[in-house]
């Protein structure tokens, strides 16, 4: 009975996959591609215990929605179309990403085992314990001087669990159009939710803020928030990563061209992550920024995010008070 059942688990995650059944010419109606792709996921599965396949397979249906745990695994490679793949970046391309190509695409979350355990033997296997990695839209600027990895080190001692009771480290307001909706949501935790409707969520639900008379336009984009975003304070910055099932639009004065009128304004897709706001080139630009070239008032620790919709240049909106729902994010002093 145990094997069948994990027999039924398994055969059930190779069901969930993204990447359809292909017709092939090798007389089983498969191509060598897909033979090899089943095969890599039928040796890790079969690595996994029981309640690692039960847990894997709760956040591959619910996708993401529900809280998993971690899914540890052993960082044994497989072979794959020719090459070798990590565990996380196969079930990420089975479940998430099907052109998902590295392993450095993907970012662990904050709170998942693998965040920061660059050097164990072990690595988590839940797809939505990872976010993918926004690509830069331009060169890295010259005053970067923390390498990719870096990135993904340990939290300090002010984000440890075991750390005394610290204050906030940022405020969250939520705006419809020129509206603030409801009060300023402070946030302790190094992350929060931030979401519409979660099936286990806690955090700032929207769903829950109130207002009279809201425009169909409103109610449509409240509508398309989902499970909305998480933000994380990390050692390098604040991130935010998009659960939602449509984009989200970001600007920051950490995301802008320095000494620039031009205001950028990032686009980050459905499972993607950005670092909204980086501290080492916050430093900088208190020192660099022309003051003639700042058009009204100007907060130079704050992050503006938008729902569904963009603004800017390249937008229809030309200001951020034109777009129905968004956030923002004042931040505490992060020094």
């Amino acid at each position: 009975m145990f094997r069948t059942k994990r027999s039924g688990l398994v055969r059930r995650l190779w069901r969930s996959r993204l990447i359809p059944d292909k017709e092939g010419e090798d007389g089983n109606g498969k191509t060598s591609e897909e033979q090899e792709l089943k095969a890599a996921t039928y040796s890790l599965l079969k690595r996994l215990k029981e309640k690692a396949l039960d847990t894997l397979l709760e956040a591959v249906e619910s996708r993401g929605g529900m809280p998993s745990d971690c899914v540890m695994i052993s960082r044994t490679e497989l072979r794959l179309g020719g090459h070798v793949a990590s565990p996380q970046l196969l079930v990420c391309k089975l479940y998430r990403w099907s052109d998902l190509q590295h392993s450095a695409q993907l970012k662990p979350l904050c709170e998942c085992k693998s965040f920061g355990a660059l050097d164990s033997p072990t690595v988590c296997c839940n797809p939505y314990h990872y976010s993918r990695l926004c690509g830069p839209e331009s060169p890295p600027p010259p005053y970067s001087r923390l390498s990719p990895n870096e990135e993904h080190k340990p939290l300090d001692a002010s984000m440890s669990t075991d750390a005394p009771k610290q204050s906030h480290w940022c405020n969250v307001a939520y705006w419809e159009h020129r509206t603030r909706v409801g009060r300023l949501y402070t946030v302790y935790e190094h992350s929060v939710s931030i979401f519409y409707d979660l099936p286990q969520g806690t955090g700032f639900c929207l769903g829950q803020l109130n207002l009279e008379h809201r425009s169909s336009t409103v109610q449509r984009t409240r509508g398309k928030i989902g499970y909305g975003i998480l933000l994380s304070k990390e050692l390098d910055g604040v991130w935010a990563y998009n659960r939602s099932e449509h984009p989200i639009f970001v600007n920051s004065p950490t995301l802008d061209v320095p000494n620039s009128r031009t205001l950028v304004v990032r686009k980050v897709m459905p499972g993607y992550s950005i670092k909204v706001f980086d501290y080492e080139r916050s430093c900088l630009l208190r020192h660099t920024t022309e003051a003639d070239l700042l058009d009204g008032p100007y907060d130079p620790n704050s992050v503006r995010i938008s729902f569904a919709k963009g603004w800017g240049p390249c937008y229809s909106r030309q200001f951020i008070t034109s777009c129905p729902c968004w956030l923002e994010i004042l931040l505490n002093n992060h020094r």
